[in-house]
């Protein structure tokens, strides 16, 4: 058995991820891990501390029994929704951990902030975070800053559901006669929704909106070359992404910008005005691939609390970090 260990979650809309590992003098050493394809559920408290217990808490117990751990210290808890739903995790989650595991530290991030982490680690910078929804998170390592993440209905900006319904609009345009349309999508949105009139009833009704119309981004991206429409909406999220970043990175210095999330799965057709968009809005960055996923930052956040290093700032809705007494 090895001594204590830590337990980094990366809980979002695909579902609930966990890594058991220790804080090696070279960094993180993960040894086993975990995944529930089942979101954790949100409610009237927001998102719901027993049912993310009740998938974390086997994950654990099998995790710690196969890689030898004896016990689990610092727990780190990535969460979509955090900043706004998670009043609910703060209040009961340390309490029921330090319980049931017996661990001493705990910390809750925004998955933003995992994101964050997993792409830049420990320095000053911005990060855009853009999948079905789009969040940038920025920090001059004093505090941390946030832009949109607001929903698909009222922001989330250049995301995969942004894309999507701008190319679906632009479909119905064709179909109507209106300037703006495209024949290229409207032949895409038929493909794949069936006839253009009942596109209303294959979108409203579904409870995963937001996904079914990210759905539809790739579409867009694969008309971009032959069709001005596809491209110009492109290039309008691409300038949303890079007014993201700009309002969360730092003035000062050359800070680190990138970019990370299932969105850039699209390939050139957005990534290349999102280069051009990026170079003109912030001209003293340094652009650079991301190193991990939101995950990986957890597994980082995690590794630092448990060896001590940790160095990022605290927040009580970004990053907030507990410990139990005696810890």
């Amino acid at each position: 058995m090895t001594g204590a260990g830590f337990l980094a979650v990366d809980s979002g809309g695909s579902g609930l991820r966990a890594v058991v590992g220790t804080a090696g003098g070279d960094g993180p050493v993960p040894l086993g891990r975990r995944a529930s394809r089942e979101p954790v559920r949100t409610g009237p408290r927001g998102i719901d501390p027993d049912h993310l217990l009740g998938q974390l808490l086997p994950m654990a117990g099998a995790l710690t029994e196969e890689t030898g751990v004896a016990r689990l210290g610092t727990v780190v808890v990535g969460a979509a929704g955090l900043a706004t739903l998670g009043d609910a995790l703060r209040a009961e989650l340390p309490g029921a951990l330090a319980r049931e595991l017996g661990v001493r530290t705990v910390a809750l991030a925004a998955d933003a902030v995992t994101a964050y982490v997993g792409a830049l680690g420990p320095r000053a910078g911005a990060v855009v975070a853009a999948g079905t929804g789009l969040i940038a998170v920025g920090t001059d390592l004093s505090r941390w800053h946030r832009a949109d993440g607001w929903g698909h209905l009222l922001g989330d900006c250049g995301s995969g559901a942004w894309i999507g319904r701008a190319g679906l609009e632009a479909a119905l345009r064709a179909h109507d006669g209106r300037e703006g349309g495209s024949a290229r999508l409207l032949a895409r949105a038929e493909a794949c929704f069936g006839p253009a009139a009942g596109l209303p009833g294959q979108v409203y009704p579904r409870s995963d909106r937001p996904a079914v119309l990210a759905s539809f981004a790739p579409e867009v991206a694969a008309c971009a070359a032959w069709d001005p429409v596809a491209a110009g909406i492109l290039r309008a999220a691409a300038r949303h992404m890079a007014d993201s970043a700009a309002a969360v990175c730092p003035a000062g210095g050359e800070p680190w910008v990138a970019v990370t999330g299932g969105l850039l799965r699209v390939g050139d057709p957005l990534l290349v005005p999102l280069g051009e968009e990026l170079a003109k809005r912030l001209p003293q960055a340094r652009r650079t691939t991301a190193e991990g996923d939101p995950l990986d930052g957890a597994v980082r956040i995690a590794a630092d609390l448990a060896a001590g290093s940790f160095t990022l700032p605290g927040d009580d809705r970004m990053l907030w970090v507990t410990s139990a007494p005696g810890g």
